[in-house]
């Protein structure tokens, strides 16, 4: 008999050529797709795309309504963190918080053991590691699933090159019109960008001062939600200056702090709320700081549910909210939240 294995689909060409994949090795596929916003027409031509696949598969497929769960889970924590003057990175929060939770409880209701999603990553069942594919490579938005959930995920793309999915889903008449779709952008409920998001929930025009950082008043800004740090446009300065960056953002005076690209160097950071799926308290190993940057050596101390992280190189723009995420070369250790 046939091992069952719940995909989570998205109508997308990875979740599609996942599922197919899946069967191709002698899965039962049970394809299941999640709604997390109430963006109607987005998900009515995904699940079209989903109905289409499992019509050629043969496979059974479910669609989750989870949109009063992901407003409380990860939309008004993206908007509260935004007004708190963090930068948020959602998509690992949903992971934890939503996908991958949502997928094995309803995998659990099925009495089914395994799940899979068409994210470029790979698991060996304790810890997770960068995905063949390094243009692509997720794992830095995966480093805060449940330790639990690890021996029960595949990842079957994480060998994979996109460019050889697609290919190879082209192959498939009825996937060439999914693999011709253009890419869907990182943040699922954001349609142009993170400030229109923002202005449905609250004021975000709120002229106010840049400051140096001996808190001289240097200039003026549209509002502090603007701004992240290392951002160097969007605001005015009242002089002539050799670039400025932001530094810091004070959202209870509606301030930005800028200065030069040698103040925005860090070589320390703190990092909160870790999940770990290393042991040990102390160690060295290499850190990202944002997506899309290379990795940097540094020396790393745990105390509790605090890393006090020593990097080995400088780095800029440091962004509180944002995931670290520590790695053993490909293999992912862990993180936390810079605060």
């Amino acid at each position: 008999m046939s091992k069952k294995i719940v995909v989570a689909m998205s109508g997308g060409v990875d979740s599609s050529y996942t599922a197919n994949l899946l069967q191709s090795r002698g899965y039962e596929v049970i394809g299941v797709y999640m709604k997390f916003h109430p963006r109607e027409e987005y998900h009515q031509k995904n699940i079209a795309n989903i109905q289409k696949v499992a019509k050629h598969l043969g496979i059974e497929y479910h669609v989750l309504d989870r949109t009063k769960e992901f407003q409380e889970r990860v939309y008004q924590p993206f908007v509260d963190s935004y007004v708190a003057g963090l930068t948020p990175n959602p998509c690992a929060m949903c992971n934890r918080v939503m996908k991958f939770t949502e997928l094995i409880e309803f995998a659990d209701e099925l009495g089914v053991d395994n799940v899979a999603t068409g994210h470029y990553a790979k698991t060996d069942g304790q810890f997770i590691y960068e995905a063949t594919d390094k243009s692509k490579d997720q794992s830095y938005f995966l480093f805060n699933l449940k330790k639990e959930f690890l021996p029960r995920i595949i990842f079957p793309l994480g060998d994979w090159y996109k460019e050889n999915v697609k290919k190879e889903a082209m192959k498939i008449l009825l996937l060439k019109s999914i693999a011709e779709q253009k890419e869907s952008s990182e943040i699922c409920f954001v349609e142009t960008n993170y400030i229109d998001v923002l202005k449905e929930h609250t004021e975000v025009e709120m002229p106010g001062e840049v400051v140096d950082t001996h808190g001289k008043v240097i200039g003026e800004h549209k509002g502090y939600m603007h701004y992240t740090i290392g951002k160097r446009k969007g605001f005015r300065l009242f002089k002539a200056h050799q670039p400025h960056y932001v530094l810091d953002i004070i959202p209870h005076k509606n301030r930005i702090v800028v200065g030069t690209k040698e103040q925005l160097e860090k070589r320390q950071i703190v990092l909160r709320g870790l999940n770990m799926f290393l042991d040990q308290k102390e160690f060295d190993c290499y850190i990202k700081i944002r997506y899309r940057t290379h990795k940097v050596p540094c020396h790393v101390k745990i105390d509790g549910s605090v890393a006090s992280v020593t990097l080995k190189e400088p780095v800029y723009g440091v962004a509180k909210g944002q995931a670290g995420v520590f790695y053993d070369e490909e293999k992912v250790l862990g993180g936390g939240w810079i605060v």
